[in-house]
């Protein structure tokens, strides 16, 4: 286990919270997504981990999906008639036990969306 995957399941086992969201996300994002990433933006920030569960478990988005659901958030979240104003997130790729997870790290935002 790299030291990576042990912060990620540190933060996993912490569970859900003010700056931290789960979405299982199998293979294809959910609206609540942008909702959760619109209240992270108007708030202090946080992050959003998609492919797990509601209750911490680890179930890993499908291997096919990945880059569509990518473009997809980058796209939604660019386009001003969805998120307005746009901002600016990073989605990083991640194997967490053997599974593709993505995190959204959303800063917090001068702006209201």
């Amino acid at each position: 286990m790299t030291a990576n995957d042990h912060k990620l399941i540190t933060l996993i086992r912490k569970g859900e919270g003010i700056d931290l969201e789960f979405k299982t996300c199998r293979n294809q994002l959910n609206r609540d997504v942008y909702q959760t990433v619109c209240a992270f933006l108007n708030r202090h920030g946080g992050t959003v981990l998609l492919g797990i569960t509601d209750a911490g478990d680890i179930q890993g988005i499908e291997l096919d999906a990945v880059s569509q659901i990518k473009k997809d958030f980058v796209t939604t979240i660019n386009n001003p008639q969805k998120i307005h104003p746009p901002a600016y997130m990073a989605i990083d790729e991640l194997e967490v036990e053997g599974k593709q997870v993505l995190r959204i790290y959303v800063p917090e935002s001068s702006q209201v969306h």
